[in-house]
């Protein structure tokens, strides 16, 4: 099928890094904009503690922040800092640079072979995959998490405002969110759970087509999907594809969202079958494409 071999174009590598000179950690390619050498930085007054300075790039400025620091490593030193890497990322809206120890290597991955992280690392994991590449262990690093710490968003961005009109709207929906980073998870469940508007909800690809097999098995379908795109394992375009493939998960109004800031993903959701994409996180945004969703489903049912 057509849609099938496009599909298969959207893969993505992994940047491998190290943050210290013995801990190896990696993100996916969408997210790298460049690596640039260290450059002196500039003073950020009242910043967080991690952030080193910001640097001047093609006119705008870039916060740099020390990420062993961010993750709960010994923050780098002066010294260190003179022969570190910039890895440039493009993520929720912002571009933001990461000093790392080195650059390993870029290479083509199979992000099913992605595992996920023991559950004993707790609440506040910094990663959201763990993965084996020439026999050593890499961590995949959440962006999400790491921003969150250091961005923290107001209170009037984690919520959106609807009338009672909208809100019954989207009650009557069965609604499945999927995303692999906590955070991420957290800001849409926090969202939804603010307007009293029921969902479930889940982390990875492959559990969210089997909540959807079962549901439509049960005779109440999915009809709203709100999943993240760069997922380990089966990831957003390969999860849109499976659904539009399967004719009883089919109807499904599906929205994809990217941590990315540039249009790419956004306009190869739509060809897996998505109904939309959105760069997230902006609730009212989210929000707004899930209310068009329900009009979307209203009109099926007409």
């Amino acid at each position: 099928m057509t849609v099938a071999s496009e599909k298969a174009n959207y893969a993505q590598g992994v940047l491998v890094f190290n943050i210290t000179p013995t801990q190896h950690f990696a993100l996916g390619t969408l997210k790298v904009r460049e690596i640039v050498p260290y450059k002196p930085l500039h003073a950020l007054p009242s910043s967080h503690v991690t952030v080193k300075g910001a640097m001047e790039m093609r006119g705008k400025t870039i916060p740099v922040l020390d990420l062993a620091a961010a993750v709960g490593y010994a923050s780098l030193t002066d010294e260190q800092m003179k022969t570190c890497v910039i890895i440039v990322t493009d993520c929720q809206r912002k571009t933001i640079g990461f000093l790392v120890h080195s650059i390993e290597k870029i290479m083509e991955f199979n992000w099913r072979e992605v595992k996920k992280p023991p559950k004993s690392l707790g609440s506040n994991a910094f990663i959201t995959g763990i993965c084996r590449v020439d026999d050593e262990l890499i961590q995949m690093v959440d962006l999400e998490y790491v921003m969150s710490n250091v961005f923290p968003e107001d209170d009037s961005e984690k919520h959106a405002v609807l009338t009672d009109i909208q809100r019954e709207q989207l009650k009557p929906l069965n609604i499945l969110l999927v995303d692999d980073s906590m955070v991420a998870r957290k800001q849409l469940t926090d969202a939804l759970s603010h307007m009293n508007v029921p969902f479930k909800v889940t982390e990875n690809g492959h559990d969210a087509l089997t909540i959807m097999e079962t549901e439509a098995a049960n005779g109440t379908p999915i009809d709203l999907l709100v999943s993240d795109i760069e997922m380990p394992g089966l990831d957003g375009y390969e999860l849109a594809f499976e659904v539009r493939d399967k004719p009883s998960l089919a109807a499904a109004y599906i929205v994809l969202h990217s941590s990315l800031s540039s249009d790419i993903s956004v306009s190869q959701a739509t060809q897996v079958g998505a109904n939309e994409a959105l760069t997230k996180f902006n609730v009212q945004e989210l929000i707004a494409s899930m209310l068009r969703g329900a009009e979307f489903k209203v009109g099926l049912s007409a």
